[in-house]
């Protein structure tokens, strides 16, 4: 059975995460979702990721994914999907429901916009494994104050819709009972311009930030695969999780 739903309307392709409860993120999963990405082109408003379920938008990517020799694939699939993401010129939109947490919580923060129900939650806690999150370390230094994007990564908590709307990276919250009418309300205000301009304004507007997301991805991947994975702590907070432990860090 597929993971990943892909589906159009007049206004937008919609790729849905559809592995509920968690919607983990699994090398199969990431995969699809890649392939999914592909299959855009730019002839529509927007493109929106959802996910099924109602308790994750994805509580992240898979840990056993990360032990052994799978984890240089699953990098290089995970990131996939983050580069095919950050070239498409339409708009795209996360619409999370539940928790976002680890490669979920990376997933909802590369979409430019991002709409949450009122009982999402946000976090990366890779630290408590003894890890780090590749990608929200890039993310959560550009999107956040230095301290609080810091403070995220560092304690691994995890923070309600309404603090993350706070923080500007949820555009808005809604009534988890009201949510799909609420976002295809917000979605409508993309849906109302043209398409094409949308695209030619998004390209500016990343002209302007002059977007470095390639070279600096890469750098922290290299510190991730060739440093942190080759210490005592992260191969082991990974196997604890795994074996239902508590890890016994040597803090090397």
């Amino acid at each position: 059975m597929p993971k990943i739903d892909f589906a159009t309307d007049e206004h937008a392709y919609r790729i849905t995460l559809n592995d509920p409860p968690l919607n983990i993120l699994d090398i199969e999963m990431l995969e699809q979702l890649r392939e999914a990405i592909g299959r855009v082109r730019n002839d529509r408003h927007a493109v929106v990721i959802d996910a099924a379920g109602e308790k994750a938008f994805s509580a992240g990517a898979s840990v056993n994914d990360h032990l052994g020799d799978r984890v240089a694939t699953m990098l290089e699939r995970f990131h996939g999907c983050f580069y095919a993401l950050a070239k498409l010129d339409m708009p795209t939109v996360a619409l999370v429901r539940g928790a976002a947490l680890g490669g979920g919580c990376e997933l909802a923060l590369a979409c430019d916009f991002v709409l949450a129900a009122d009982r999402a939650k946000f976090g990366q806690p890779e630290i408590v494994l003894g890890v780090f999150p590749p990608v929200s370390a890039y993310q959560m230094s550009r999107q956040l104050p230095p301290r609080k994007g810091l403070e995220l990564l560092l304690t691994g908590d995890s923070i309600d819709a309404k603090t993350a709307e706070r923080l500007e990276i949820v555009n808005a919250v809604f009534p988890a009972a009201d949510f799909n009418y609420a976002a295809e309300q917000w979605l409508a205000r993309l849906y109302r311009h043209s398409a094409s301009s949308l695209r030619f304004a998004k390209r500016a507007f990343r002209v302007a930030q002059a977007d470095d997301f390639g070279e600096k991805l890469a750098r922290v991947e290299r510190l991730y695969l060739d440093e942190l994975m080759k210490t005592a702590d992260a191969n082991e907070g990974l196997a604890a999780f795994v074996e239902k432990r508590k890890p016994e860090w040597r803090h090397r």
